[in-house]
């Protein structure tokens, strides 16, 4: 481990951060893996998706 994490851990631990602050993080983790299990069960809509390999342009 990097020394440099360990003196951010210790530096999250003497000031935790706020109460605000943890929900905020929660929150975007929650929305994320939301969006992953959508992804994961449902599928990725055909729209969404790009088509390798055909270049309908051509100059």
């Amino acid at each position: 481990m990097n020394p440099r994490h360990l003196l951010r851990m210790a530096r999250w631990a003497r000031n935790p951060a706020s109460a605000k602050r943890v929900r905020l993080v929660f929150g975007i983790v929650g929305i994320c893996v939301a969006l992953y299990a959508v992804e994961r069960f449902l599928g990725w809509p055909d729209f969404l998706s790009r088509e390798v390999g055909t270049n309908r342009w051509r100059p």
